[in-house]
């Protein structure tokens, strides 16, 4: 019986001149033998003595409200080690033993990053969030603790006490290196070695494999007469890439007219990554995971997180719109575009002495052109989230592309012209350019 194996209750043990010898500090480690998934749920059940229900609940109520479920889920099983050995999914994948736990927790935690930045704008549900982890947690803390500090059950310490020690394997002199299989007496491998890479003393085995192949991986030639053994399991990386690309397509199609431009492709490339997952799985499942799977998958959770950072206001169409009101009765205080090119032209518009006209102009993606009267003072802001601005007296060829530019200004009118009345513009362009000119 191991410490882990030993009853709650039993914290203490009797050394062996009498003594109580403390029992280790518990350590948190995934259950193989009751997990569902990857052990995470029943790992924390078993460490905190409270039912992995509870657990489950709570990381799937997390991983929908904002993907802080599946991004400790994911992390869990890519570091923790199950509760029977010391290596971590993590470690696997640094020695080059690629499969389908460590992708699959991989592709857990990119999912629930990603949900997790696209919900950053959604406060209500990140404090729901928030509180039903620190819930969780305090709860777990808590069954710990009540565990820990409970009477010390004497029967099972003296069951713990007189138990034998466990039986050891004898040590084997001259094992092989961990980076291979166990070796024949030809030098050669039994089976495949599981990692994508290795040391270079594992080409010469492969190349003294025979031209004809050995079946089914074994370290005997194919005589007349054999049979060869079963061909290996086929590769689904252009089946999971072809239904990928079309779930994605679907997705970006389907909210391409009626929702924003980052909207529309952060519910194409969920949807691609989904397929990458489930392809992932079944393919690890199969024994044959693909790197290149692997690869796409990575690069569309990059591009799934970077389009939750475009601004909502960017639309999916490329329009040319112009706004020219001939009056100052006539000015909106707002012009809006989603992608393209807004020209607002003042030029028309008389404003008396004294008086002020307030405009806004907000473009999602382009480029935003006010015309603004030939006598009047203009009060600018301008702001662009990447791109640059164009005053007049500007040359047309001096563009500096920046991020987070942001200018206030007062644009005189030109001398030797009789001042009329204030402009106050704001103008806003998320990617593009902002160009303010002065009617002739």
């Amino acid at each position: 019986m191991t410490h882990e194996d030993a009853p709650a209750g039993a914290a203490t043990a009797t050394a062996p001149g009498g003594e109580p010898e403390p029992a280790p500090p518990r350590r948190f480690r995934r259950d193989r033998r009751h997990k569902t998934l990857g052990g995470v749920c029943a790992g924390l059940g078993r460490h905190s003595d409270m039912d992995p229900v509870i657990y489950r609940i709570g990381l799937a109520v997390l991983a929908v409200t904002g993907g802080l479920g599946l991004i400790f889920y994911g992390f869990a099983w890519l570091f923790v080690a199950y509760d029977d050995e010391d290596e971590t999914e993590f470690r696997k994948l640094l020695t080059g033993r690629v499969d389908g736990p460590g992708l699959a927790a991989i592709v857990t935690a990119l999912v629930g990053c990603g949900v997790f930045l696209s919900m950053l704008n959604n406060g209500g549900a990140l404090s729901f969030a928030a509180v039903l982890a620190l819930l969780l947690a305090g709860a777990g803390y808590w069954s710990q603790r009540r565990t820990t500090t409970a009477d010390a059950d004497p029967v099972a310490a003296q069951a713990v006490a007189d138990a034998p020690p466990e039986a050891q394997a004898p040590p084997v002199t001259g094992a092989p290196s961990w980076w291979r299989d166990p070796i024949v007496k030809d030098g050669t491998h039994v089976g495949g070695t599981g990692y994508f890479w290795g040391p270079p003393d594992m080409a010469p085995a492969a190349a003294a494999r025979p031209a004809g192949g050995w079946p089914g991986g074994r370290g005997r030639p194919v005589g007349p007469g054999q049979p060869r053994g079963p061909r290996p399991p086929r590769g689904i990386g252009a089946l999971t890439f072809l239904g990928a690309l079309v779930a994605g397509l679907v997705g970006a199609g389907v909210t391409w007219d009626d929702r924003s431009l980052g909207h529309s492709l952060q519910t194409g490339l969920a949807c691609a990554l989904g397929v990458f997952g489930l392809g992932i799985a079944v393919s690890s499942f199969c024994g044959r995971t693909g790197v290149g799977s692997i690869v796409l998958a990575v690069v569309t959770a990059g591009l799934l997180t970077a389009s939750a950072a475009l601004p909502g206001n960017i639309s999916t169409r490329w329009m040319r719109t112009q706004w020219a009101p001939a009056s100052a009765a006539a000015v909106s205080p707002s012009y809006e575009l989603g992608s393209g090119i807004g020209t607002l032209d003042l030029s028309r518009v008389r404003l008396g002495a004294g008086k002020s006209l307030a405009v806004h102009v907000e473009v999602g993606a382009g480029r935003a052109r006010v015309v603004v009267p030939a006598a009047a003072t203009v009060e600018l802001r301008a702001e662009v989230g990447v791109g640059d601005v164009q005053l007049p007296g500007d040359a047309s060829d001096d563009v500096d592309v920046q991020p987070g530019v942001e200018q206030r200004t007062t644009l005189e009118p030109p001398s030797g012209t009789k001042a009329s009345g204030t402009v106050e513009l704001h103008v806003e362009v998320g990617v593009g350019q902002v160009e303010v000119s002065r009617a002739s």
